[in-house]
């Protein structure tokens, strides 16, 4: 759990959207009342339907914000002063019509024009129905906001108002304070220039791809994302400003990174290529080659027939997408080639194959301990030669590459 003795003092402005999760902030400004936070609140007409201003107001002992056009407020260009005199801007519930609405740049509300005017951090904690959460459109909303550098917390997995289960749930309010107070340690801790990768961008992927075979299977591997999220931190504790694409992972997003979290091979290469321009692209999620075909929308149920059969079909190619020469390749493209034998060989070839500057092998093969594992042995591959590593723990093995990254870009 994070500190929250950084908390005190602390001036947090709460948008409190329309989602039934709304009685969720009213805990949530207690809570953080209780550590020493300032909480104004800006609450919208949908999210009035669900808590009373005059709950919210009793709770945070302030104003309450409703309205871009009162007299009173805006008198004193009120949504320029409440986004300004604030540390942080958290929004929960953050509603699939209100992600989109930030993500499309609107200012139709107060709620949305505070988003827009703001010059501090955002946290949003995404609350909605499964599917409208695993929507295309909702995805690549949240996909482009955290591209530009809104943080997020949740959703949780669990059953939802409409008794329906999956991904949605608002994170509780003990779990979206853990994220503010990181968030506040993570600016504390920020040097504010000197390191070697300061004002570079890195794009990481890390983890493995799930693609659905029905609504309950998938087709996924044995990746844990723990090389992945190392080379992503490791870069940022160099200066970098590092957009992580994660699949899914047991792991906790890794500190200074802005965090995308996809599920399919698809939605990987649309956040890879949303968070563009880069410096730095190190490929480093196990992605899967192949998907089924026109996946069944309905659970496949034994019939007696057999089991069913699965046509297949391949994936896009990230790593050669972003390798390929144009004005949005980033300067140095890194991939990773896990291997079960003939590992240089097979990787000096996909080098080759795929355009990339770099390639990372490793030997994947059982009784390795590799996947899943907290140490690896690579050999790093470049147009110059290859350098083999001694086995090291992973957050090593990062911490050895960013600085090799590092190096290529001293000077440039």
């Amino acid at each position: 759990m994070a500190d929250h003795a950084i908390l005190a003092g602390k001036r947090v402005l709460l948008v409190i959207a329309g989602g039934i999760a709304a009685y969720k902030s009213l805990d949530l400004i207690r809570r953080l009342r209780e550590r020493g936070v300032t909480v104004r609140a800006v609450l919208t007409e949908a999210g009035a339907r669900f808590v009373t201003p005059l709950s919210v107001q009793a709770l945070t002992e302030d104003t309450v914000y409703r309205d871009l056009w009162s007299l009173t407020d805006e008198s004193e260009m009120g949504h320029i002063r409440l986004s300004r005199e604030a540390d942080l801007l958290v929004v929960a519930p953050a509603t699939a019509n209100l992600l989109a609405r930030m993500a499309a740049g609107m200012a139709d509300d107060l709620a949305a024009t505070v988003l827009l005017a703001t010059d501090k951090p955002v946290l949003v904690a995404p609350a909605m129905n499964v599917r409208m959460w695993q929507h295309a459109a909702t995805q690549a909303n949240m996909a482009l906001l955290e591209s530009r550098g809104v943080r997020r917390v949740g959703p949780n997995e669990g059953v939802m108002a409409c008794n329906e289960y999956g991904p949605g749930r608002m994170a509780e309010p003990m779990e979206i304070i853990d994220a503010i107070a990181a968030l506040f340690a993570e600016d504390a801790h920020r040097p504010l220039a000197g390191l070697p990768l300061t004002g570079r961008h890195a794009v990481v992927t890390s983890g493995p791809t799930h693609e659905p075979i029905d609504p309950v299977r998938y087709i996924a591997n044995r990746s844990s994302g723990k090389q992945g999220h190392a080379i992503a931190a490791a870069l940022a504790k160099l200066g970098a400003a590092v957009t992580l694409v994660s699949g899914p992972t047991r792991l906790p997003d890794p500190a200074g990174c802005s965090v995308v979290h996809i599920e399919t091979a698809r939605e990987m290469l649309a956040a890879c290529e949303a968070a563009l321009p880069a410096d730095i692209a190190v490929c480093a999620a196990a992605v899967a080659d192949w998907r089924v075909d026109g996946a069944s929308d309905r659970k496949l149920k034994k019939d007696g027939g057999g089991p069913p059969t699965l046509a297949l079909t391949e994936n896009p190619d990230i790593l050669a997408t972003l390798s390929r020469p144009g004005e949005r390749r980033p300067t140095l493209v890194v991939g990773f080639a896990a291997e079960t034998g003939d590992v240089l060989a097979y990787a000096t070839a996909k080098r080759a194959r795929k355009g990339c500057d770099w390639i990372v092998a490793n030997d994947v093969s059982p009784g390795t301990g590799t996947f899943g594992g907290s140490d690896n042995t690579v050999h790093l591959i470049r147009a110059d030669g290859t350098e083999s590593w001694p086995t090291m723990p992973k957050d090593a093995v990062a911490d050895r590459l960013a600085e090799a990254v590092a190096e290529h870009f001293a000077g440039k």
